[in-house]
């Protein structure tokens, strides 16, 4: 069997947060976001609870001068200095690279959220003092403790970096395990994560393939002819995603190559002149595809 590398050592290491190294600068507004204030408010009250990412950089040779590169948790790290913190608790990447770390959520997901929640009783925080650190009130907290419960593994995987609306996991736990993995993909596939598109999936479904067997009732105004239609256009968006899915990774191959390939081309200076010259247009338009599958290689930035 072929062996996987660990992404992660598996320990964490307590680090100087002067000896941490940004890898993006953070906006001059950053400290007055809703995100960064509770990021602030919840390291205040309850200390870190997810460990900033982290791989070890080049210069030093002992552990005590040592410094590493910040792949993940810039707006923590900030929120630490802000508050007079000398030392971070951190996760060491085996990977300098920054974007092959889980980097797709730019704010708190409410699964995320409901892990923090998690993992702060599990250290014997109270209720009361979390829901103070998010500025909510104590009885969402117990709320969003069962947030996850009969939800698919599959799908708390999938949409653990989606700004789901939180209504949605309700509408999920109405149907079986696999038609939840169904839902969610089709979720992801159309970017749509409201409680009325998760509705609408809920009134596509069969009745063997919900908890209670039952089909729910259609809203006012939808004939059978809608729901029937709606079945079907469901059906077939499933079957586009799971080809687009089966095609995406030789697809991405294939575009790294010829991105590889066309930087070559035009790092030569010739070349570069002569299109420039007599296609600049094309260049131009090369240009911004590059960049593209660049940015889609790399996928949206995290925290």
């Amino acid at each position: 069997m072929t062996h996987v590398r660990n992404g992660f050592e598996g320990k964490t290491i307590t680090v100087p947060v002067d000896h941490i190294l940004p890898t993006r600068q953070l906006g001059k507004d950053i400290r007055q976001s809703p995100k960064y204030r509770t990021i602030l408010a919840t390291i205040r009250e309850v200390g870190i609870i997810e460990p900033l990412a982290v791989h070890p950089e080049g210069r030093g040779t002992g552990e005590g001068d040592r410094y590493y590169i910040l792949l993940d948790g810039h707006l923590r790290l900030e929120a630490l200095k802000e508050l007079g913190g000398t030392e971070a608790v951190c996760l060491v990447s085996t990977d300098d690279e920054g974007f092959t770390y889980n980097r797709r959520i730019n704010r708190l997901s409410p699964i995320q959220e409901h892990e923090m929640i998690l993992k702060g009783i599990e250290i014997g925080l109270a209720p009361e003092r979390i829901a103070q650190s998010f500025d909510i009130n104590v009885e969402r907290i117990r709320e969003r403790q069962q947030l996850l419960k009969g939800i698919a593994p599959e799908v708390v995987t999938m949409l653990k970096d989606r700004m789901v609306s939180q209504g949605v996991f309700a509408v999920l736990r109405k149907m079986k395990p696999m038609r939840q993995i169904v839902a969610a993909e089709m979720m992801v596939s159309a970017s749509r994560f409201t409680v009325n598109y998760a509705r609408m999936i809920l009134a596509t479904t069969r009745p063997e393939q919900l908890v209670d067997g039952r089909k729910p009732k259609p809203a006012a105004g939808v004939t059978p002819e809608d729901i029937a239609r709606m079945e079907r256009e469901m059906e077939k968006l499933h079957q586009d995603y799971r080809v687009v899915e089966d095609t995406l990774g030789e697809t991405m191959l294939v575009l790294v190559v010829a991105k590889g390939f066309m930087t070559k081309l035009l790092g030569n200076a010739a070349v570069a002149a002569y299109l420039a010259k007599h296609h600049g247009d094309i260049v131009g338009e090369l240009k911004r595809i590059m960049e593209a599958v660049a940015s889609d290689a790399r996928g949206p930035e995290r925290e």
